[in-house]
């Protein structure tokens, strides 16, 4: 039982580490990296996850720097009022998440 414990407790901090690592962009660095080709700029990024979802309209967005990768959120909702949550490589607009947001 004892190693149980330790196991749940181990994965626990691994998991709490792992949401300590993703860190907001300040809007000064969002510049700095749209401009130096870091990663795409803010329209090509938007445009990439409209055409996942065509006809919806942007809600929210947001990036992140998660362990050296910067991640580009997007909260979508589309024409039939489903919100949706796609997260993308914000260098190549790769999609690494695309799914319904309740």
């Amino acid at each position: 039982m004892k190693t149980l414990t330790a196991l749940c407790v181990s994965a626990t901090l691994l998991m709490g580490a792992g949401l300590a690592q993703a860190k907001d962009v300040s809007p000064a660095q969002i510049v700095e990296l749209s401009t130096s080709g870091a990663i795409m700029s803010f329209d090509k990024l938007n445009q990439a996850a409209l055409a996942e979802h065509p006809n919806a309209s942007i809600l929210d967005t947001d990036l992140e720097e998660n362990y050296g990768r910067f991640i580009y959120q997007v909260d979508l909702r589309d024409e039939k009022n489903q919100k949706w949550e796609i997260e993308m490589d914000a260098k190549t607009a790769e999609i690494l998440k695309n799914q319904q947001d309740d």
